[in-house]
C-alpha cells in the first residue's frame, strides 16, 4: 500500500466522518482518478514535439501515454479534424497515489516563488484542476533532453459532492493550498 493511501485511510477518513457527520465510512469523498492532459498547439506544423512530449508525460507518470486528436477542423488555426494535438493519462489506484504523494510532496516544491496552489480551482463538483507551466519541476525529467518547455493540466476527479468537501479532502492529503 502507498504512503498516500495509508495516510487517507488511518488519518483523512476518521477526520472527514468527524467535520461532515457522514453516516458510514463509505461515504468519505475519496479520490477516483487523475488526468495529467498535455495540449500541443504547436504538434500542427511540427509532429516530432508529441514524440518527444509523450516520452516525458511516459516518465513523470510511469504510465504509457495516449495520443489525442482533433475532434473538429478550425480552418484559422490550420487544424483538420482527425490531426493529433496532444497527449494524456488517466491515473488510477496505486499509481494515482504515488503521482499524487511525488506531485504534493516534490515536484510543487520545485515551482520557483512557491506560494501554494489557488483553492478557486474546483469546478462545483469537488474536481480540482491544477495547471502546471512547466514540465521541469518534476525529477523525472533530464533537464538536459529538453527541447522545448511544455506546459500540463492535472485533474484530480474525486467523488465529493461539494467544492467544500473536495477541498477538505485534500488539504487532509497535504495539497499545499494559498492562505
Amino acid at each position: 500500500m502507498t504512503r498516500l493511501k495509508e495516510i487517507y485511510i488511518k488519518e483523512v477518513v476518521p477526520k472527514l466522518l468527524n467535520d461532515f457527520t457522514y453516516k458510514s465510512s463509505m461515504q468519505v469523498p475519496r479520490i477516483e482518478k487523475i488526468v495529467v492532459n498535455m495540449g500541443l498547439g504547436e504538434a500542427i506544423q511540427n509532429i516530432k514535439i508529441l514524440d518527444s512530449a509523450t516520452a516525458e508525460l511516459n516518465a513523470i507518470t510511469g504510465q504509457k501515454s495516449v495520443i489525442t486528436k482533433a475532434k473538429k477542423s478550425i480552418a484559422t488555426f490550420k487544424l483538420r479534424e482527425g490531426m493529433p494535438i496532444g497527449c494524456m493519462v488517466t491515473l488510477r489506484r496505486e499509481r494515482m497515489y504515488e503521482f499524487l504523494d511525488r506531485l504534493m510532496n516534490v515536484s510543487l516544491a520545485r515551482v520557483r516563488d512557491f506560494k501554494g496552489v489557488s483553492g478557486k480551482a474546483f469546478d462545483g463538483k469537488g474536481n480540482y484542476t491544477l495547471g502546471v507551466k512547466e514540465q521541469l519541476i518534476f525529477p523525472e525529467i533530464n533537464y538536459d533532453a529538453v527541447d522545448k518547455i511544455k506546459g500540463m493540466n492535472i485533474t484530480i476527479v474525486t467523488s465529493a459532492k461539494t467544492d467544500e468537501e473536495g477541498k477538505a479532502l485534500l488539504k487532509y492529503l497535504g495539497m499545499p493550498f494559498r492562505n
